[in-house]
Parts: structure tokens; sequence; C-alpha cells
């Protein structure tokens, strides 16, 4: 049997769809660690390791070091271009904030050549989202706690029956509204579910394909996937948005590992927030103890927020500096409302 016909067999015997029940994934993968060890003597590279239910990608990440990369590329004849998971650089170091988020997250990556993150929100949180987009089109995946979905899932049959499908090899349910956008619930699964939204021009064809694309990598697969500003270190990030930045008394840099996996709209969502609130609260602060030097410095660091680079290149982009400067403003001028706490995201 030539290797060529070898990897056509193993990558059928891989396919999660036949599989039937998650279990027999393990067996599939030790077969194939195994035959390709003794086609080759050992000596795999491990740049590469998807999570355990990758399916027919975990195949491919597997064959990569030992077969001709056009055996594995996904997509080509779709804009051309190789698969985002065989290009990623697994190679790169992550903070440790950054792999236990990962490793609570669903992890969940569209393999196929042309899909791109364009945005990623509350990462370190119990619930956030990732947007893909390609072309015109876009896949925004949001993630909730588990217990969620009871809830979830009837709020979503208002489009009508749900129509079962399997995202990764795991089970889901797609709906359709009105408007032609489609809704994917996939089930929960360690403690997570995942709602996948279209928007763009879908038929049920192109979503098929793409549900097909989509599967589960391990932590350090899904961040060296993203791109590079996402996953900046975060010192290094944060000194760049801090460069014109006034800091309050006991800033600590630190404290920003949590948002530091996001887009740029997001980090700057972060970092501004807690500045701001360290500067209301050392005007509450100086306010009550008569410091007026303090009152002053708090309110002047505050009004300079009009000049910020960060706040201003984001306000092309959202509402976050428009809110933020309104807060500022008023603290500005002897004053602050009760609702900032929520609105700035205060602790």
């Amino acid at each position: 049997m030539t290797m060529e016909e070898r990897v056509d067999r193993l990558l059928r015997d891989a396919d999660p769809g036949r599989l039937g029940v998650v279990g027999e994934v393990g067996g599939v993968k030790q077969a194939l660690l195994t035959e390709i060890m003794s086609e080759r003597g050992g000596g795999m590279s491990r740049r590469l390791r998807v999570g355990r239910f990758a399916g027919v990608v975990t195949v491919a990440a597997v064959l990569v070091s030992v077969v001709p990369a056009s055996m594995v590329l996904r997509g080509q004849s779709e804009g051309g271009g190789v698969s985002p998971i065989v290009t990623a650089d697994a190679g790169k170091v992550f903070s440790p904030g950054a792999m236990a988020a990962a490793e609570r997250n669903p992890r969940l990556l569209i393999d196929r050549a042309g899909w791109k993150v364009t945005r990623l929100y509350g990462f370190a949180e119990e619930q956030g989202g990732v947007v893909f987009r390609r072309g015109e089109r876009e896949v925004e995946m949001t993630w909730y706690p588990g217990y969620a979905y009871a809830e979830r899932y009837p709020d979503r049959l208002v489009d009508g029956p749900a129509k079962s499908v399997r995202v990764d090899g795991w089970p889901a349910e797609v709906f359709q509204s009105f408007n032609g956008d489609f809704t994917v619930l996939v089930r929960p699964r360690d403690d997570v579910f995942v709602e996948m939204k279209t928007s763009g021009n879908w038929s049920r064809k192109d979503l098929d394909r793409v549900l097909g694309d989509i599967v589960r990598v391990d932590a350090r697969t899904f961040l060296a996937v993203l791109p590079a500003e996402m996953v900046m270190p975060v010192r290094e990030r944060a000194a760049r948005v801090l460069a014109d930045v006034p800091l309050p008394p006991g800033f600590d840099v630190a404290e920003l590992e949590e948002v530091g996996v996001s887009d740029s709209y997001q980090f700057g969502v972060g970092v501004t927030s807690r500045v701001g609130c360290g500067w209301i609260a050392e005007w509450q602060r100086a306010r009550a103890s008569g410091d007026e030097a303090g009152v002053r410095r708090a309110a002047d660091a505050l009004r300079s927020s009009h000049g910020w680079r960060v706040l201003r290149e984001m306000d092309e982009a959202g509402d976050w500096p428009e809110v933020f400067w309104g807060y500022a403003d008023e603290v500005a001028a002897g004053a602050v409302r009760a609702g900032y706490v929520e609105s700035l995201g205060c602790r």
C-alpha cells in the first residue's frame, strides 16, 4: 500500500461522523500514532497538537511532519492559502493567565483558509465571544456557563423547530430566523455551551460546510491562531496604550492580565476602565479627607482623557469613549453619579 493510500485510509477511519461515540476517538488516534511511527521509525514532530476531539484535522496535524503539506491543507480551492491550524505557530510563549483562561474556553476554530478572528471579548470570563470573518460573512461564537443552556434553548424555538447537526462530532441544533440568519446551539461540554450566529449572505449549504470545518483544539493551538496583537504580552501591550495616560496612585499593570487576551477595542476598554475607576476613587478619597491638591490632581487627570490617544482611536469604533468622558467630565466638574460603578465596570 502506498503512503498516499494509507493516508486516505487513515483519514477515512478518523472521520468523526462515523465514530458513533466520543470514546472511540482515543483508539483511532492510538492506531494512527502506532502506524505512523512504524512507517517512519519514530521521531514525530509535536509542533502542532490539537484537542482530543479534533477529528480529521487532528489527523492532519499528526501527519503534517511526515507527508507533503499539500496532503493536509484544507480549503485551497476556495481562496487559496493553508489551514489556519497547520500554519499556527504553537511554539509561542503565552502567559499563565492566558493559558488558564484558554483551558476554560471552548476553543473552537474554523479550520479553513480565509477565516480570521476579528473580535475577541470576555476571554477570561464566564461569558465571552469570538468573531470569525471571511469576506462578507461572519460567525460569532458566544460561550455561556453550561447551566444556562436550559434557558437559552427555549428562546431559540421562536425561530422555528430545531434541526440536529454536529459540531466537531458534538451534538448541536440549528435554527433559522425569519431574516435568514442561522443560530447553532452546541450542547454543553465541560460546563460550557456555545451559541453560534451567522451574519451576511448564508445558505444552509454554506452553514453545513463551515460547521464541518469547526474543530476543538488545545489551549496553546487556540492562542497561536489568534492575531499577534490579541496575545501580545500584557505589559508590552499596556505600555503602548498607557503612553500618554496619567495613572492613579496604586495602579497595578499586572491586574490587566485578565483582559490581556482580547481584541484592541476590548483591551482599551479594560485598561481605561481601571484607570478611570482608580482616578474616581482617588478623587473621592481626596475630597473626603480635605486634600484639595489631590482633588485637583484627580480632576485634571480625568479631564485630560479627551486627549488620550487610546480613547480617540476607539471613538471611531464604538461608544465606550463617550461613556467614559461623560463620567470623567462630571467628576472634573465636582460630582459623580452613583451609576458610574456599573457603567465603568469598577470593582
